[in-house]
């Protein structure tokens, strides 16, 4: 059997991530093995060694990629709105809602891995990865708040405890009214508590 290319190679190694990104993210770190990732990933086990030194190098690029895939969705979000205030409202209304709650495979890798990532080393690969992101998603935060830059100030710190702990809270809830109530509480505090100046 010939070789893969480098590009193929490439395009195998951005699948597997894809998969476990989406697969961690809904089932959480120990609910996945390295081969369901490649079955999802449409690759054999064999194939996972050339391009992850092991599941923990795997899952950690897997949380990088998560983090980065929101980065963009927000960085987009703020591009097209015609100012930072819809560009806020537009976003939390997305996070806070029922869609981004049952959709856990494509949604905020923050809330996702939270509790697992806090079961880690505070010196892995995967706390690192996961504290990028977190510094990332309250920097943006702060650009949607139009706050002062070069700090992540504590609002933006408390609305992203707020944002990520009402959908984990939600999801955990779902199928019941409280989650409903989690959402739509957090929703409100967030878009006509907002501070003046």
């Amino acid at each position: 059997m010939p070789r893969a290319t480098r590009a193929q190679a490439e395009s195998h190694r951005q699948e597997v991530l894809d998969a476990a990104a989406a697969l961690v993210r809904r089932r959480g770190i120990s609910g996945v093995t390295v081969p369901e990732v490649m079955s999802a990933a449409g690759l054999t086990h064999g194939g996972f060694y050339r391009h992850f030194r092991s599941k923990n190098d795997l899952v950690a690029q897997a949380c990088t990629a998560a983090c980065a895939e929101k980065n963009e969705e927000r960085a987009r979000i703020l591009a097209a709105a015609p100012d930072v205030e819809t560009a806020r409202r537009t976003f939390v209304r997305n996070y806070l809602s029922p869609i981004h709650r049952d959709a856990p495979s494509q949604g905020c890798g923050i809330a996702a891995l939270a509790g697992d990532v806090a079961r880690t080393d505070t010196d892995g690969a995967l706390r690192e990865a996961f504290l990028t992101g977190l510094r990332e998603f309250a920097d943006q935060l702060d650009e949607l708040g139009e706050r002062p830059e070069n700090e992540t100030s504590d609002e933006a710190l408390v609305e992203l405890a707020l944002m990520t702990g009402a959908l984990l809270l939600s999801r955990a809830s779902a199928g019941d009214e409280l989650s409903e109530r989690i959402l739509a509480a957090a929703r409100e505090h967030l878009l006509s508590n907002r501070p003046v100046g």
